[in-house]
């Protein structure tokens, strides 16, 4: 996302191609988008006889991956190896009540499984901003703002130096940590206006409380470099009797956010941006009507990741572009390897009249690296599911 604008050039095309993009592809091609910036730069359509993701093999470190997070919290302790994998990922020296594991990372942001219980302790990111997606479970939110009452499809968006801690409900915990170093806020909505995807005023922020201290010390643990600093208090130090200003914790729920959608054209998934970092971006993809228009792609187009990796939580529904991904799993695309829908979902978007799907996309413009976490939690045979 630069911002830097180019005026495109028309008309500039050969052989056989189809006047609009993603409608009336000509028969018997594959329509394939190769563009910069992350769908917001200069684009051209390639119009192939082949799908691009129809490979026998993959030798090398771009293969797309696939990680399912939910052995994190099923098989910690089942398994010698991935419970060593864990050990190595998460900080040491945090305890058990809320240990972040890290799966994928770069230097601009960090993604992270958490499954807290409640917490003896209060914690702030001094590192960077902290975006929670509750994909499972919830409980109240204490922050320096206030308290917070959160639920499943929850974003909540933590400012880097707050305190906080979580005091989950009882049952499974699942929250998808998305470590930003750098200020996460939310995109202009251009010329959609400012209420498009959802009006500010559905964002909820903490409610002060009474404040009650009670006897005793009080720890905060203050991560740094990924290392812990325990500051330790006479009183309760979530003290603050009142705010204003407009840094603070917010939250707003999945089902707050209308997509954007057009009956006769595939939009990228671009109109779907939902918060955005320094050099990475959150979309939220949500149940939506497929497009009406017979000659409209339903589906994803083919696309080779030009400028940013690609991962997508899946959460809830059906997520019939994927084979063999259920909810709890992650995807990962480097740069520079196709992508695209697998070979029954064309066919079977033709069934359906919208999408039930509940997914989280964190696009980034550097290279993510998986951690020895991520392998211990990899299906192997991703790469594969396009045959």
């Amino acid at each position: 996302m630069s911002s830097k604008k180019s005026s495109p050039l028309f008309p500039l095309r050969k052989g056989i191609h189809s006047r609009q993009a993603h409608v009336s592809l000509p028969p018997g091609t594959f329509e394939e988008e190769h563009g910069r910036q992350g769908f917001y730069g200069k684009v051209s359509h390639l119009y192939r006889q082949h799908p691009p993701t129809n490979w026998t093999e993959i030798d090398g470190p771009l293969k797309p991956r696939s990680y399912n997070l939910n052995h994190f919290i099923k098989a910690a302790t089942d398994s010698k190896d991935l419970s060593a994998a864990l050990k190595s990922s998460a900080l040491g020296s945090q305890e058990d009540t809320f240990k972040p594991i890290c799966f994928l990372k770069n230097h601009d942001v960090a993604l992270h499984l958490v499954s807290p219980k409640s917490m003896p302790f209060y914690y702030r990111n001094a590192d960077g901003d902290d975006l929670y997606f509750i994909h499972q479970g919830s409980g109240l939110l204490e922050t320096d703002f206030g308290q917070l009452i959160y639920a499943k499809g929850d974003y909540i968006t933590i400012p880097r130096g707050t305190t906080y801690r979580f005091m989950p409900d009882l049952g499974d915990q699942m929250y998808l940590l998305i470590e930003g170093f750098s200020e996460i806020n939310i995109p202009d909505r251009g010329m959609l206006g400012p209420n498009a995807l959802f009006d500010p005023a559905m964002i909820d922020t903490p409610e002060i409380s009474t404040y009650q201290d009670t006897p005793g010390l009080h720890q905060v643990h203050i991560k740094r470099e990924n290392q812990i600093t325990k500051v330790t208090y006479p009183f309760q130090p979530l003290d603050a009797v009142g705010w204003k200003g407009d840094l603070t914790v917010m939250r707003i729920n999945v089902k707050d956010i209308r997509p954007v959608t057009s009956h006769r054209y595939h939009l990228p998934p671009s109109v779907h941006t939902t918060f955005l970092g320094t050099h990475f971006v959150v979309c939220t993809f949500l149940p939506r009507p497929f497009e009406e228009d017979e000659n409209a792609m339903r589906v994803p187009f083919f696309h080779r990741n030009i400028d940013f990796d690609e991962v997508i939580f899946y959460s809830e529904g059906e997520f019939f572009s994927r084979d063999g991904i259920g909810a709890g799993m992650v995807t990962w695309h480097p740069t520079g390897i196709h992508h695209g829908p697998h070979p029954k979902a064309i066919p079977l978007s033709r069934t359906k009249d919208r999408t039930n799907e509940v997914a989280v996309m964190v696009d980034t413009l550097h290279y993510l690296h998986p951690t020895p976490a991520a392998v211990a939690v990899e299906t192997v045979n991703y790469w594969a599911s396009w045959k």
